[in-house]
Order: C-alpha cells, then sequence, then structure tokens
C-alpha cells in the first residue's frame, strides 16, 4: 500500500508524484527527439508523445508500487 507524500504540510497522492516524475521524463525525451531530428519520422506527434507519457507512467507505477 502506498502513502501519500507530505510537502511542506500538504498531502499529495503518489499517483501525482509519479505522474509528475513521468511528465520530467517525456518532456526530456521530447527535446532530445527534437534535437536529433527523430520527429521528421513521425507522423503525428502528439499522440506519440502522449504515448510516450503513458508508458512512462506505466513504468514508473509497475516499478514503485513493487517496493
Amino acid at each position: 500500500m502506498t502513502k501519500e507524500i507530505d510537502i511542506g504540510g500538504v498531502f499529495i497522492t503518489p499517483f501525482l508524484a509519479w505522474a509528475i516524475l513521468a511528465l520530467l521524463a517525456n518532456t526530456l525525451l521530447g527535446r532530445l527527439l527534437e534535437r536529433v531530428g527523430f520527429y521528421r519520422l513521425i507522423w503525428h506527434r502528439n499522440l506519440f508523445d502522449a504515448a510516450t507519457f503513458v508508458i512512462f507512467f506505466a513504468a514508473i507505477t509497475f516499478l514503485m508500487s513493487r517496493r
């Protein structure tokens, strides 16, 4: 069972923290892919970014729930 995270007296759900972590990872990956020119090969960039966010979020949730 996961517990809430206390940030300055405000309790947040771990899923929000994991979503923020996934968003950060997704942003960094997007910048890297933009720099190397990978997005030229992608048909729908927003759909690709949403899919990578879901993959990151699922992976983080899976890894953190096993603790």
